[in-house]
């Protein structure tokens, strides 16, 4: 699903270390509403009774990710950036049994 394959610079922090930004371009973002699984739901509760990490809300959730922080390299891309600095990623319940995941940052342009 991960098409991490460019040359897209993306950090947490307001500057790349060794990089000088030319120009910046602006917001950039990228989301993804996932919804649980009825068979995840089952498994997740026999679960809870023993303990234990929940990997099917693990796997979905990592791979809602993934395609939210796509859709923002895709729409940075797509604005000439080369960079995203600042990016951060937010979740927010969206009706009973489903999530928005939501990957944002500053698109810019390295010298």
């Amino acid at each position: 699903m991960t098409k991490w394959t460019t040359d897209m610079l993306i950090a947490t922090t307001d500057t790349i270390t060794g990089r000088e930004i030319a120009e910046t371009i602006g917001l950039v973002r990228g989301a993804t509403v996932r919804a649980k699984h009825l068979g995840t739901d089952i498994v997740a509760g026999l679960k809870q009774l023993v303990g234990g990490e929940l990997t099917g809300y693990s796997s979905l959730l990592a791979g809602a990710r993934e395609q939210a922080i796509d859709r923002m390299i895709a729409d940075a891309m797509s604005k000439g950036a080369d960079a995203i600095v600042g990016m951060r990623m937010q979740t927010s319940a969206i009706a009973k049994g489903s999530s928005e995941i939501v990957a944002y940052g500053t698109a810019v342009r390295l010298k």
